[in-house]
């Protein structure tokens, strides 16, 4: 299968982290490098040895709108900013697609999946898969952290802290419903507006309380009826 080759141009780290790993989830896609400044990424883009750019707005030196209309030839271009007054201008330019930070995996593979209908290098349309593995940050270190090990997810406005098997615990700036989209095929349920549980690690069922790695985690009213038939 040949591969969508992928660049992201963005000046924020955590922006280019959680891109990065959304892009190793999908199998059509390969990523080529990253760039922190739109100027740099100008040569590899303009010798056509890019496919799909996944470009910030708000950037210094040169914005991602006016950093288009320097290229001589586009590749599939996706925005991916915090301002969405800028969409207008950005379809005008014939961007692929126009995507809202924080973005959220399931809105990123919609996005993904135009480029692979139009058949950019003759690529051909795989199912979405999701690796069993996640990074997460710890100090200055990235940590792979298999899903299975993951207890349960509590969500806290934009973050998200993850506690796992050896009672560690790893915060990321992210929405719970995007983990629970990304979660959903390995028996993660949520059971509360801010807390997303692994039910292969529930020790303790009783009333509106989960036991879990010696925690107590609330049941919310809305998702009891869903968690009794998981259960059962």
């Amino acid at each position: 299968m040949n591969k969508v080759r992928s660049v992201i141009i963005d000046d924020e780290p955590i922006a280019v982290d959680y891109l990065k790993q959304y892009i190793e989830m999908l199998p059509q896609l390969e990523l080529v490098a990253t760039f922190n400044r739109a100027k740099d990424a100008f040569e590899l883009i303009s010798n056509n040895s890019v496919d799909l750019v996944f470009l910030d707005i708000q950037m210094p030196e040169i914005t991602g709108l006016d950093f288009i209309k320097t290229l001589p030839t586009k590749p599939h271009i996706i925005l991916t900013t915090a301002y969405s007054e800028y969409a207008l201008e950005g379809f005008e330019l014939n961007v692929t697609d126009y995507l809202l930070k924080p973005i959220s995996f399931d809105r990123f593979s919609q996005a993904v999946l135009k480029v692979s209908q139009s058949k950019v290098g003759e690529v051909k349309q795989e199912p979405v898969k999701t690796k069993d593995f996640i990074f997460l940050k710890s100090g200055y270190k990235a940590v792979k952290i298999n899903i299975s090990d993951i207890a349960y997810v509590e969500g806290s406005k934009e973050y998200v802290t993850y506690y796992t098997l050896d009672k560690r615990k790893y915060m990321k700036n992210e929405r719970l419903k995007n983990v629970e989209v990304q979660f959903a095929s390995f028996d993660f349920v949520r059971v509360h507006k801010s807390f997303l549980v692994n039910l292969k690690h529930v020790d303790t069922f009783y009333g509106n309380i989960i036991e879990i790695l010696d925690s107590q985690i609330p049941i919310g009213r809305a998702y009891k009826d869903d968690l009794k038939k998981w259960i059962e």
